[in-house]
């Protein structure tokens, strides 16, 4: 097995097969090396979870913009707003977006470590303090910055609003008003752009390690979630 097939492999969990095929299969080890070590686009800086594709379809940039989501089975919308923070704000900032949230949410965990492809798995926990939830979450900052197969969603759901850390350590918001949220990414120097494009808009490749699978594994059981996923 070449190099490359051990990196997608072992390492890194590519979105499509066909886009590996694309992008990354022609390319040397010197040329994946040298790809993989950048994080730094302008002034935007990138987390160790994620890496564009070889060719930049999209490049990495910080800002936010709207969306809606369609529920498939109730056709109701939702208000969307995603956004992209580089990574000397991004913790900092995701942790602001939960304070509009209540004094008591539930969460969700959401890990891809154990599938082969596209997909992941969610845990839940309802009812638990916001205060006790981030304290414990900053115990967990380099899992939940750095590791391309954890994500995270913090909602009340007798608002109901949710914010979601996902795996690409992009910041996403649900709710019917979200007026407060806007206002915290707009404090942080994020600026909204309709037509920015996001990293999950093109190829990219995810980074994990069986030392982050294990600090997973550490966070679900503080949480008290079922581990049998």
């Amino acid at each position: 097995m070449g190099f490359l097939k051990k990196f997608i492999r072992n390492v890194f969990r590519d979105e499509a097969d066909s886009h590996v095929t694309s992008s990354f299969a022609m390319l040397t080890e010197e040329q994946l090396e040298a790809h993989l070590k950048v994080a730094r686009y302008g002034d935007f800086r990138l987390t160790d979870a994620v890496r564009p594709s070889y060719n930049l379809e999209v490049v990495p940039r910080q800002g936010f913009r709207h969306d809606t989501y369609r529920d498939d089975q109730t056709k109701a919308t939702v208000p969307v707003v995603m956004a992209a923070a580089s990574t000397e704000n991004l913790f900092d900032l995701f942790m602001e977006l939960l304070d509009p949230l209540g004094p008591s949410v539930d969460v969700v965990l959401e890990t891809s470590h154990t599938r082969e492809g596209r997909g992941h798995t969610d845990m839940y926990r309802e009812h638990i303090d916001l205060p006790v939830l981030k304290s414990m979450l900053y115990d967990y900052e380099d899992l939940l910055m750095n590791d391309g197969c954890t994500g995270i969603a913090v909602l009340n759901p007798g608002i109901p609003l949710e914010v979601q850390f996902d795996e690409h350590k992009l910041l996403v918001v649900y709710g019917a008003d979200l007026t407060e949220f806007e206002e915290v990414l707009s404090r942080s120097g994020l600026r909204c752009d309709e037509k920015l494009k996001f990293i999950t808009e093109a190829e990219h490749v995810h980074s994990s390690s069986d030392e982050y699978q294990r600090q997973f594994a550490e966070l679900r059981c503080r949480l008290g979630m079922d581990s049998s996923y």
